[in-house]
């Protein structure tokens, strides 16, 4: 793979290049429209959203950071962006192009005070891998084998300038109005600042192993704070496959109720004793052992989970409160789903989509056990997340809707699903976590 010799880091190279972007965006809808003359609306539609995923991409892969991980959670919305915008920004999971050996020793220097080799015995100079935010190096040290991130240039110092230059796109793309749509913005901002922040991840990572460590079949990396830097982590290099590559190729259906239980234990227990949670629950974040094991990686998105969201959040998916009215009414005004000064247009219209939603996404709660390969419940959710991405009315509806809170516990449970459905795991307990 061809590596990075330099990233833009000045606000004028990010914009230039997002601009530069733009113009390739433009050119794509001028063949759209040429398209519509000689294909098919859909044939044609499909080879603009090819043609920008690409473009888009490949610009976003360059600048890295933010901007790159906003993708990344993007393609973890499979059921609001097109096919092939999903395909082309999973890639920013755990495939995009890494530093060249030299800017990777100029940056070890600059955030460390050292190189490399002046710290550990042996040290590889090519990324083993290359995500949104930072890389991996493969290093030894005293016989232990150890993984070492590297954040890129610029990345922490570009934040605001990065969401300040997608949150026009966000808010057409999730139809967001109203003056306090600037809560969401905010919150992703903090969480992304946070992400930067290697010595916090360090401490976070010690909590969540120290917390986790009894849950069956899962595994966690040690990490070296005396290795660490604001901008670098050292921890112990963990040998397993990519959670994506092991379910393309697993066929051993008790493997996969195996890892599956280890991982949706993993999460209910985060969940509802800890009250914190990994919110960035993407493939390229875990490995499967050799002995079927789950190992988690990377703690730098941790999303605390407030009693006043917590309590009405899971509320919902009681049967006796989803289906009583005036209850239902009750915890959607507490989540500021609904609210004061709605519409009874509004009113109407959000409690039976939200009515929908819930009753489809909360069914693995109604179960003592659930069967989360079955193809059924996950065509159900992509239909119905087409059904509401096609919805006139909702266009005509302000989309900001809902607590802050909801925008990682969202992607949290979304990211869980798809990555339960990829292993095929069936006959889950539910409520293991209790037990352990």
């Amino acid at each position: 793979m061809k590596t990075l010799d330099k990233i833009p880091t000045s606000k004028i190279q990010r914009a230039s290049k997002l601009v530069t972007t733009g113009a390739k965006v433009g050119v794509n809808y001028l063949k759209y429209y040429g398209d519509k003359l000689t294909r098919s609306e859909t044939e044609a539609k499909d080879r603009l959203n090819k043609n920008n995923a690409e473009d888009i991409y490949d610009s976003l892969k360059q600048l890295k950071g933010s901007a790159l991980k906003v993708a990344q959670m993007l393609s973890m919305e499979k059921s609001i962006l097109p096919q092939a915008y999903v395909e082309k920004f999973s890639l920013a999971q755990f495939s995009v192009p890494p530093l060249s050996a030299p800017l990777v020793q100029k940056t070890f220097k600059k955030y460390f005070g050292k190189s490399p080799n002046e710290i550990y015995d042996t040290f590889n100079l090519n990324s083993v891998n290359a995500a949104s935010i930072g890389q991996v190096h493969y290093a030894e040290l005293d016989s232990r084998k150890l993984a070492v991130k590297i954040q890129y240039p610029g990345v922490a110092d570009s934040i605001s300038t990065d969401l300040a230059m997608v949150k026009p796109i966000a808010i057409k793309m999730f139809n967001i109005k109203g003056k306090d749509s600037d809560k969401y913005f905010n919150e992703v901002e903090n969480k992304l600042i946070e992400e930067t922040n290697y010595l916090l991840e360090i401490k976070q990572s010690k909590a969540m192993v120290t917390a986790c460590k009894h849950i069956p079949n899962l595994r966690f990396p040690r990490y070296y704070k005396e290795l660490s830097s604001e901008r670098i982590i050292t921890m112990d290099w963990m040998v397993g496959e990519h959670l994506s590559e092991f379910t393309a190729r697993n066929t051993n259906q008790e493997q996969a109720d195996k890892i599956g239980q280890a991982l949706w234990d993993f999460y209910m227990y985060q969940m509802h004793v800890l009250r914190k949670v990994h919110a960035d629950p993407h493939p390229g974040n875990f490995l499967i052992s050799k002995e079927a094991e789950l190992i988690a990686l990377d703690f730098g998105c941790i999303k605390e989970v407030p009693n006043s969201f917590y309590v009405p959040y899971f509320e919902l998916a009681k049967p006796e409160v989803i289906n009583n009215p005036v209850l239902f009414s009750q915890k959607m005004h507490e989540l500021e789903i609904l609210k004061e000064d709605d519409t009874k247009e509004e009113t109407e219209f959000f409690s039976a989509l939200f009515y929908e939603m819930l009753s489809l996404f909360t069914k693995p709660f109604h179960e003592e056990t659930f069967d989360f390969s079955d193809p059924v419940f996950f065509n159900q959710i992509a239909e119905l997340g087409e059904k509401y991405s096609k919805s006139a009315e909702l266009r005509k509806m302000n989309g900001n809707r809902g607590s802050k809170h909801f925008i990682y516990i969202n992607r949290t449970f979304f990211g869980l699903y798809n990555l339960m459905f990829d292993l095929k795991s069936k006959d889950i307990k539910i409520n293991n976590y209790l037990s352990l």
